[in-house]
């Protein structure tokens, strides 16, 4: 009887252990299905966003047409608000119940870097490498790797380059030919043009200044070596060269920090400085309140690297195999060089399409002076590193930055700033 017990045990055990290797084959089956080849039925994609006025309008328009030439998909927009704090508050709380999330949406990586690790997203990569519902590789997507690298996470290819624009600098050319000044292609040359214009005005006109303190310091710090992690020493001596590059500026007058006005294109458009480092999406609001008796020009930013800003768009695990390949034939169809072109008129936002970056027809657009030097500054792109806590870090050394700067403008040391900043760069990276 023993013995028949242990063979009935025995077979009772292989049983199980063949039960369990069937639900794991099939669960691997499950993660990593086939990507259909077609479209074969009727099915619906939600996608969340947040964009508004002529932005929401082109896209709503890129929509249709996509579905006009795709009859079985339909691509709910979802509106999560007018700005992307709502947006972010939306798919936070929506994370903790992944049944309400979308199919896709608008995010900027780091908002998903714990939902990468929770495995919620898809990887992209064998759509992108699909033939039939992506391109067939990377290459011919005509996406240049340094957006795509721009939307991983954890290594992963979790999104798709969408609405991006760069820093470019902003210059009022009446004024820059009044002082005799040219337009300045390193910081060295944006330091001393400043410097001349604040003196030859007799210190009315300050030279220059930068929209976003946290992308001055991390593209400045790469430039000089150092990435941007938790392992940056913030009072190191490369640092404080950085820092000081701009708080000297502040301090003697040629360089201005827009403080209050929040935007350089406030005292830019009234004349107050002459040149900004900002978003190419500033040219709107400086063609609409610059004085008329000024003319602006736009050059690329003075520097190796630039910043490449705006979101992407990143899919979700939850969908069904074939909602995922209806959203990224979508996402295919957004990226295309017609699209883009359109999208890049509409909105102001750099192509994402190399084909269309590079075009004659959008180099002469006429109603921009951006495009005809995007190419010229987006060739070596940077972004903001996509791991554990980098976001919180970034807005710290905004906030740091700008307590060094109003030291500066009151004439005051900033070595203790410096020395509270680091404190604080440090907890930021730890929390």
């Amino acid at each position: 009887m023993k013995l028949k017990h242990k063979v009935a045990t025995a077979a009772g055990v292989l049983m199980a252990l063949i039960a369990l290797s069937a639900c794991s084959n099939k669960s691997a089956n499950n993660s990593s299905s086939k990507i259909p080849e077609k479209i074969s039925k009727k099915t619906t994609v939600t996608f969340w966003y947040s964009l508004t006025g002529t932005s929401q309008n082109a896209l709503k328009k890129l929509t249709s047409d996509f579905e006009k030439k795709n009859p079985n998909i339909t691509i709910k927009l979802q509106s999560q608000g007018g700005n992307y704090a709502d947006l972010q508050s939306k798919l936070t709380s929506s994370l903790q119940s992944p049944k309400d999330l979308p199919t896709i949406t608008q995010a900027y990586p780091g908002w998903l870097y714990n939902a990468a690790k929770n495995n919620m997203l898809t990887d992209l990569t064998p759509y992108v490498n699909n033939k039939n519902i992506g391109w067939g590789s990377y290459k011919k997507s005509d996406i240049q790797s340094g957006l795509w690298d721009g939307a991983k996470i954890n290594g992963k290819q979790y999104g798709v380059p969408f609405n991006k624009s760069v820093e470019v600098l902003f210059y009022n050319k009446t004024l820059l030919d009044k002082y005799g000044v040219k337009v300045p292609t390193t910081m060295q040359e944006l330091k001393s043009a400043s410097e001349t214009i604040y003196k030859k005005s007799n210190h009315k006109v300050r030279g220059a200044g930068f929209d976003a303190l946290n992308n001055y310091y991390m593209l400045a710090m790469k430039e000089n070596g150092v990435n941007f992690n938790n392992k940056l020493n913030f009072a190191s001596s490369t640092s404080k060269k950085v820092i000081n590059y701009y708080a000297d500026g502040v301090k003697n007058g040629y360089f201005m920090q827009a403080g209050t006005e929040k935007y350089m294109s406030t005292p830019f458009d009234n004349a107050q400085v002459a040149m900004f480092i900002g978003s190419t999406a500033n040219e709107a609001y400086v063609k609409q309140a610059l004085s008329k008796k000024y003319q602006y020009g736009i050059a690329p930013r003075p520097s190796k690297l630039n910043a490449q800003q705006g979101t992407d768009i990143y899919m979700f695990n939850k969908a069904s195999a074939m909602q995922k390949a209806a959203a990224f034939k979508y996402l295919k169809f957004l990226s295309s060089e017609k699209s883009q072109l359109y999208w890049a008129k509409q909105t102001g936002y750099m192509p994402v399409n190399s084909k269309v970056l590079n075009s004659k027809t959008y180099k002469a657009d006429k109603n921009s002076k951006v495009p005809a030097i995007l190419a010229d500054t987006t060739k070596n792109l940077y972004f903001l590193p996509v791991t554990k806590n980098a976001t919180t870090a970034y807005d710290q050394v905004n906030a740091n930055m700008q307590t060094i700067l109003a030291q500066a403008g009151k004439k005051q040391s900033w070595n203790t700033a410096i020395s509270t900043g680091k404190t604080k760069l440090d907890a930021a990276w730890k929390q």
